[in-house]
């Protein structure tokens, strides 16, 4: 997962991460002046988080609740 420190929904896909159990990488993009550029040349998407399971994108925090309000990411995490 891409993030920043100050990125509100960052947080809150870390902490539905966390209530699950699932594990995952956090890539702090902070320092990267350049990091919107870096993200869309990677995941095809701009802003934080930036979320890959299993190294295909899946979106950032809004994308990540549907999944799991879906069941779906209990799935794709298996």
């Amino acid at each position: 997962m891409y993030t920043t420190r100050w990125c509100g929904y960052c947080v809150r896909a870390k902490t539905l991460l966390d209530s699950r159990g699932l594990a995952y990488e956090e890539i702090l993009l902070d320092d990267d002046p350049h990091f919107r550029r870096n993200l869309m040349e990677l995941t095809g998407g701009w802003t934080v988080p930036q979320i890959l399971i299993d190294d295909q994108p899946i979106g950032g925090y809004a994308e990540l609740w549907r999944l799991d309000k879906t069941g779906a990411l209990e799935e794709l995490a298996a």
